[in-house]
């Protein structure tokens, strides 16, 4: 009997773990529909590794390019190269074959490779390359770009002992953005000096000097002979640059020896959205069931333009918020755009003051959005008032009609 007994206890552990492993899957499952579902339906990107390189004459590149797949459906997604400078050759590739598009599942990344070749006897410049990722259905579309800086012999100055370096001569961002170089000076003679700092870049633009590590600003070093030193440069754009690439040129000089180095900075312009009414009033009468309408403005205050602009509203239950248009295309910068707004208040909606908000998003995810809160008054129909009114003459009519009759009695 003890052997039949030790066999029923072993099966019922081994049921046990089978339902503890069961509903472990069934929970990772669970959390991975869970995760899915807080995807945006659909968006991609195509990045680089690196933005902006340094390389010499004659030497070809090689740079990564990240294809993600940030929604919830697998994508096809095209790949192509759609700006070469003169002088290159340059395609996308994996291993030993060119790439012109690549299946990307949910929430995935596929790593490529952009391979740019130079032609013989190119000459020392910047060189500037745009790759676009667009679905196969052309509604997505993700830009990139990698800046390629060729130096000659002579690109990185030195003269006299003095040797300038710096690993990321090109930076990128927005135009309110803040950046900061590193650049390392070498004292390459047999002699202390003093090096004094300059900078000329666009008008208006704020160039500082300042030691690695530290917030203050600097306008000389003082080097021992044999000795390197890294500083930053800080450059803060003028607010209403335009997008483009600027060129900073950095000088570091001596009674004895002076140096100079090209800084790049892309700007990509800035994101802004402003929203209101043409009369500065968020507020709004409407009566139960019936539409208001009312006008507000969207505009670009921005110095990049906003594209697929998409308004939202935030309404209480039952209610309808219609916009006309639905989406904007393109918003250039300081442009404005009239939209109509249609509210209902819900048929049962009791009289008094409610919130809606409406809101208008560019792009996906956003790169700028504004929301508007608007304060509706909701009143009974006018019909009611009337109606009201009628009954009280009625009432008045009948008690005029009682008082005459028992009067004349």
């Amino acid at each position: 009997m003890r052997p039949q007994r030790n066999n029923s206890i072993f099966s019922g552990l081994r049921l046990v773990l089978a339902s503890l492993l069961t509903l472990a899957c069934l929970s990772s499952l669970a959390y991975g529909e869970k995760e899915k579902k807080d995807l945006p339906p659909r968006a991609i990107s195509v990045a680089p590794e690196y933005t902006g390189v340094v390389v010499p004459q004659g030497e070809d590149v090689n740079i990564d390019l990240t294809v993600h797949n940030q929604g919830q459906a697998d994508e096809d997604i095209d790949i192509t190269v759609t700006s070469v400078p003169d002088g290159w050759k340059a395609w996308v590739k994996t291993y030993d074959f060119g790439v012109t598009g690549v299946h990307v599942k949910s929430d995935s990344r596929k790593s490529l490779t952009l391979r740019a070749e130079q032609e013989k006897d190119l000459p020392p410049g910047v060189y500037t390359f745009e790759i676009r990722g667009e679905t196969a259905d052309k509604k997505l579309t993700s830009f990139s770009r990698v800046v390629i800086k060729v130096e000659g012999k002579e690109e990185v100055k030195k003269k006299e002992g003095l040797n300038i370096t710096t690993s990321y001569p090109v930076l990128t961002g927005p135009t309110d953005a803040e950046f900061e170089f590193s650049v390392e000076v070498e004292n390459e003679s047999d002699k202390d000096g003093i090096f004094n700092l300059s900078a000329k870049g666009p008008e208006n633009w704020v160039i500082n000097f300042k030691p690695a590590y530290e917030d203050k600003f600097i306008s000389s070093l003082r080097l021992k002979a044999g000795q390197s030193q890294t500083m930053g440069v800080e450059v803060r754009p003028n607010p209403w640059a335009k997008p483009g690439q600027y060129p900073i040129l950095v000088k570091i000089s001596s009674p004895k020896a002076q140096g100079e180095v090209t800084l790049n900075v892309i700007l990509t312009g800035t994101f802004k959205l402003e929203a209101g009414t043409a009369n500065g009033l968020l507020s709004l009468s409407a009566v139960r069931g019936e539409e208001a309408n009312l006008s507000f403005y969207v505009k670009n205050d921005g110095s990049a333009p906003l594209t697929a602009l998409r308004f939202i509203s935030f309404q209480p239950e039952n209610w309808k918020v219609k916009f006309d248009p639905e989406t904007v295309e393109v918003l250039a910068p300081q442009e404005f755009k009239q939209v109509e707004v249609t509210i209902t208040p819900a048929d049962q909606a009791l009289v008094g003051d409610y919130s809606v908000g409406l809101r208008v998003e560019s792009g996906s995810p956003p790169k700028a959005d504004k929301t508007v809160e608007m304060r509706v008054s909701v009143t009974a129909s006018a019909a009611w008032g009337w109606i009201g009114i009628g009954l009280i003459v009625f009432v008045m009519a009948g008690l005029v009609f009682l008082f005459t009759r028992l009067g004349r009695r």
